[in-house]
């Protein structure tokens, strides 16, 4: 094989990709103190690995960021410490050098104002010993909040935050602590 045209062909395969990076995660959830807190904001397009930075403002106090690990994703975590209102600016750098950069408020309260409760049909399956109940503020990312199986069909999350919305979904657990698949998500918005 002619070298010259080998060479072409090498630079074809390995050249990088280009592409725009994309934040698309539109809004995080508004928190309450002393109350764990978790959101996910995920970029997509260009090329990974990613680099992300707060550009400007500050997180709420008692969380942290951090890119997962496969670094299309900063997953903000903690337990705030002071109500108040943050306002922050994250910005996201593809391998080719795109940048997306996208503004943030989340609101942190002192205290809990607001509960949702919820109820779900028994599973009609034998040997079911609890339930789990999942939580997610996109319908996407889904959390357990429940610290142990639940014995009815009832749930109380005083853990909301106002101004938020939420999704849940329930679980069947059995005795060889198998899990279902979840419910269809139900939304709850909090005033």
């Amino acid at each position: 094989m002619n070298p010259r045209l080998l060479a072409l062909l090498l630079i074809a395969f390995v050249s990088p990709c280009f592409g725009t990076v994309v934040i698309y995660t539109k809004s995080v959830p508004n928190g309450t103190v002393k109350t764990p807190y978790t959101a996910v904001i995920q970029a997509t397009s260009g090329c990974p690995p990613y680099k992300w930075a707060i550009v400007s403002g500050t997180l709420p106090a008692g969380v942290t960021a951090k890119a997962s690990s496969t670094t299309t994703a900063l997953d903000l975590n903690g337990t705030p410490t002071a109500a108040a209102t943050y306002a922050f600016t994250v910005k996201v750098t593809g391998c080719a050098g795109g940048v997306s950069q996208a503004s943030y408020k989340v609101v942190v309260q002192g205290g809990v104002n607001h509960i949702v409760d919820l109820n779900w049909k028994a599973s009609t399956t034998t040997n079911v010993v609890g339930y789990n109940v999942y939580r997610s503020p996109d319908a996407a990312t889904w959390k357990k909040i429940n610290p142990a199986l639940i014995g009815s069909t009832l749930y109380t999350d005083s853990s909301v935050a106002n101004g938020s919305t939420y999704y849940y979904a329930a679980t069947a657990v059995d005795v060889a602590g198998n899990e279902s698949t979840k419910t269809p998500a139900v939304k709850a918005a909090v005033p």
